[in-house]
């Protein structure tokens, strides 16, 4: 099969660029660098050098989406977010140009990306701003993550899967941190019985 061609639109330094050089170096995987960034350089990349993947937090999208230059690609692009769940305007647009987004959650804490969501064909017949809700909901494990949950911050105890009771994330598996650089305090209160807690307010989905 055709290797990937990367577009590096991420520092190297930033979480991401912790997994992205070894995974593309695992897959035998072509990065392309950039010395600047902007819309113009990005789409230049991809019709020069046949980028397949790439990464870019909802303001890039937004940047692609409403470039003057931007022209439908000739070819699929594959590009991952997170942060905030981009507008459903937005994600309509970038996905008429040809790229194909994933929605991911992740922390420093963690090396990078650890959930995200697993596309189903079926969900490509719902109109944009449905699409937009179900894009931004994540919980498929990646290999290094063992365990996900959503708790009462207080009791541990989960949370309702209703998709409304809010908890905070709790994290389990091999891609954790060890603890805050001299800072046990820190350590101590984040680090509670073999789980992360993230500080980050989620709710689980009933097929969640």
């Amino acid at each position: 099969p055709k290797q990937p061609v990367y577009l590096w639109t991420l520092p190297m330094f930033h979480a991401n660029g912790w997994s992205f050089p070894w995974g593309m170096a695992a897959v035998g995987g072509t990065n392309i660098c950039l010395r600047k960034f902007d819309a113009a350089t990005i789409y230049g990349a991809i019709r020069k050098h046949g980028v397949t993947h790439m990464c870019g937090a909802p303001v890039v999208l937004n940047m692609l989406a409403n470039a003057p230059d931007g022209a439908s690609l000739s070819h699929p692009v594959q590009i991952l977010t997170a942060g905030a769940p981009p507008p459903a305007a937005v994600l309509f647009r970038t996905e008429a140009l040809g790229f194909v987004v994933s929605h991911g959650y992740g922390l420093t804490e963690t090396a990078g990306l650890v959930v995200s969501c697993a596309w189903k064909p079926q969900w490509n017949r719902f109109p944009a701003t449905e699409r937009a809700k179900l894009k931004a909901r994540q919980g498929v494990r990646l290999a290094g993550m063992a365990e996900v949950d959503v708790v009462d911050p207080d009791s541990g105890v989960s949370v309702k899967r209703d998709g409304s009771s809010l908890g905070e994330i709790v994290l389990r598996g091999g891609c954790i941190m060890l603890g805050y650089l001299k800072d046990p305090a820190a350590t101590s209160k984040s680090m509670k019985n073999g789980w992360f807690y993230t500080g980050d307010v989620g709710v689980i989905h009933p097929d969640g």
